[in-house]
C-alpha cells in the first residue's frame, strides 16, 4: 500500500429532517388535531482513530465524504430517523486541522477513539409543536437545519520512541533491518528510502518503536532534496539516533549538517535527547576509526557509539542504549499522569 501522510478532504454533515404537516384523520373522532412529527437529525461527520492503519491513501480517492440526511417526520407523532454519520478511520496520529484557518481541530493519538469534526443538523419541527390553546389547528412546520461543511487537512505523524535520522546512505535502513524484523530497502546509493518505516524491537523483554525516514541534505528545510516532508514524523518520539557514516571524509561536518536542519525546521525538535553513533565501523581499520569517533564525540559534545549495521557490533549495547532514555521517559510520564489524576 502506497505510504501517504497529508490529505486534503471536503466533508459535509447532514441535514436535518423536515417537519410533518399532518392532522389526525379516523373515523368518529372529530377534530383530532395535528399530529406531525419532527424530522430526524442529520449524520455527523465522525474521525475514529483505529489501530493497523499507518497511511492516508484511501482518502485520496475518496475528497468528497457526505453523511447522511435526516429522514422527515410523519403523521401519527411520528419523528423521522436520524442520518446516518459519516465515519472515517484514520491511522494512530493523525492531526485534523482547518485548512482554511489552519486550526488544529483534534490530535488523535489513542486508538478507539473519536471526534465529531462536523455536527448534523437538527430536525425541523412538525406541526404538532405547534399547537397551543389559541391556535389548536397550527399549519406550520420547519424545515432541517442545514448541516455543516468544510475542508479539512488531514496529517500523519507516525508515533515511535526512537526516530533515526542522518545523511542518505548512513546505513538507517539497514540499521533497521538488523534491530527489528522490518524489511526496508537497503542499496548502495542515496535515498533508498523515500518514506518513513516503522520497525519494532524487542531487546530485553521489552519492545519499543523505532522510526526511520529518508534522508535529509544540505538545504533540506529550504525543500532541497526531499526537503523535511517527513520530520514531523520524528516530532512524537522520545530520542533521536543521530546516525553518521564512518566511510565518510569529515564526520563532523556530516553531524553538523543533520544539526543545521533540524534546528532550521523545529528548535523543539532539535532539542530532542539525541544518542549519536558512527556507523560502518567495519570498513574502517583501527587508526581510522579512533580518529573518527574522537572527531565527532568533539563535535556532538558527548560520547559517539561505535557500530556497525551490517556485522551488528556494538548494535545491542546502542539499542540498550536507547531502552534506557525510552524507559526514563515512560516512567516520568507515569508519574506526571499520576500527579495530575491526584
Amino acid at each position: 500500500m502506497k505510504f501517504l501522510d497529508e490529505v486534503r478532504i471536503q466533508v459535509k454533515s447532514g441535514n436535518g429532517g423536515a417537519g410533518c404537516l399532518s392532522f389526525r384523520r379516523e373515523k368518529f373522532i372529530e377534530r383530532g388535531g395535528p399530529d406531525g412529527g419532527d424530522g430526524g437529525k442529520g449524520g455527523d461527520v465522525t474521525l475514529h482513530c483505529v489501530e493497523g492503519l499507518n497511511t492516508l491513501i484511501d482518502y485520496r480517492y475518496q475528497p468528497d465524504i457526505k453523511a447522511k440526511t435526516g429522514r422527515p417526520g410523519a403523521g401519527r407523532q411520528r419523528t423521522g430517523a436520524n442520518g446516518d454519520d459519516a465515519v472515517l478511520d484514520v491511522p494512530v496520529g493523525t492531526q485534523v486541522f482547518d485548512d482554511e484557518t489552519g486550526e488544529l481541530l483534534a490530535d488523535l493519538t489513542e486508538p478507539g477513539s473519536c471526534t465529531v469534526v462536523l455536527r448534523g443538523g437538527d430536525g425541523g419541527r412538525g406541526n404538532l409543536r405547534f399547537k397551543t390553546s389559541t391556535n389548536q389547528a397550527p399549519r406550520r412546520v420547519e424545515p432541517g437545519w442545514p448541516g455543516q461543511e468544510a475542508t479539512l487537512r488531514l496529517r500523519l505523524k507516525l508515533i515511535a520512541d526512537a526516530g533515526l535520522l542522518g545523511l542518505p546512505n548512513a546505513g538507517k535502513s539497514t540499521l533497521l533491518a538488523r534491530a527489528s524484523r522490518a524489511k526496508p530497502k537497503i542499496a548502495d546509493y542515496p535515498f533508498t528510502t523515500l518514506h518513513p518505516q516503522l520497525g519494532v524491537v524487542g531487546f530485553d523483554d521489552t519492545e519499543f518503536v523505532l522510526a526511520d525516514i529518508p534522508g535529509l541534505i544540505e538545504g533540506a528545510h529550504e525543500g532541497v532534496g526531499l526537503g523535511v516532508r517527513f520530520l514531523g514524523h520524528l516530532e512524537r518520539c522520545t530520542v533521536l539516533l543521530h546516525l553518521v557514516d564512518g566511510t565518510v571524509e569529515d564526520v563532523a561536518v556530516a553531524y553538523a549538517t543533520i544539526r543545521a536542519e533540524l534546528t532550521a525546521y523545529d528548535a523543539d525538535l532539535a532539542a530532542l535527547p539525541e544518542i549519536v553513533a558512527l556507523n560502518k565501523c567495519d570498513a574502517l581499520d583501527s587508526d581510522a576509526r579512533k580518529e573518527r569517533a574522537t572527531q565527532l564525540a568533539a563535535v556532538a559534545d558527548g560520547p559517539v557509539s561505535e557500530i556497525s549495521a551490517v556485522s551488528g557490533e556494538g548494535v545491542p549495547e546502542l539499542l540498550g542504549e536507547l531502552l534506557r532514555v525510552i524507559e526514563e521517559a515512560r516512567e516520568a510520564n507515569l508519574e506526571t499522569s499520576g500527579e495530575a489524576a491526584g
